[in-house]
This record gives structure tokens, C-alpha cells and sequence, in this order.
């Protein structure tokens, strides 16, 4: 995806999924919500990795959708709540998860420094 393209907005909706992809689903599942043939390239591994276009990345486990990874860059704008993941200013940031955490029953780890050796 060029910088000059307008990126596709995807909303996580916490243990369910992001965007068209919902946890559990099959490969060909995911290939048909993403609207592509199948994936660019396959991996093997603990867990099945599949790459698509535009920086997303499927993982398996069990044959069924795990995980999503995705090019804050180049992949999905993903919103929380309508709040930007990616780009956001990470103070705003994290005191947002921290409140969405609390308001839902939610949790997430959060070191305890931000300098690692």
C-alpha cells in the first residue's frame, strides 16, 4: 500500500478479531474476508504463518486463525474504541488501553522500564 493511498480503517473487537478476520477462522476463510486468492507467502513453524498484501500477516493454530499481525505502516489503520493504535501519541496511548482495560475487565502487561539493554 503507497503512502499515497488512503489506508482501510479496521476496528479490533477485543478476543473476537480485527477488521473482516475473526479468531478461528480457516485459511481459505481468511483468504475469501481479505478478498485474495490466497496468501503471497506461507511459513511453517510452531504456528502457520500466512502473508498477505498490505502488511497483514495470518497465524494458525490448529488450522484456525490465532493471530494478526499487521505493518503499522503499510497495513490497516486498526482502531480501538475509535482510538488509533498506531500513530497516536504513546502517553495518550498508554493511558487509553489502561482505561479500556479497566472499563471492559480487560488487562495488559506494561514493563516496567522502556529501556531494554
Amino acid at each position: 500500500m503507497s503512502a499515497d493511498v488512503e489506508r482501510e480503517r479496521w476496528e479490533l473487537r477485543t478476543g473476537e478479531g480485527v477488521g473482516p478476520l475473526k479468531f478461528g477462522m480457516s485459511p481459505a476463510e481468511v483468504a475469501d474476508a481479505l478478498l485474495v486468492s490466497g496468501p503471497l507467502v506461507r511459513v511453517g513453524g510452531l504456528y502457520e504463518q500466512e502473508d498477505f498484501p498490505d502488511g497483514v500477516k495470518a497465524f494458525y493454530d490448529a488450522g484456525k486463525l490465532a493471530c494478526v499481525a499487521l505493518d503499522a505502516v503499510t497495513g490497516p489503520q486498526v482502531f480501538l474504541a475509535g482510538f488509533p493504535l498506531a500513530g497516536s501519541d504513546p502517553v495518550q496511548g498508554h493511558q487509553f488501553l489502561l482505561d479500556h482495560a479497566a472499563e471492559h475487565g480487560n488487562w495488559f502487561f506494561t514493563p516496567l522500564t522502556s529501556h531494554f539493554p
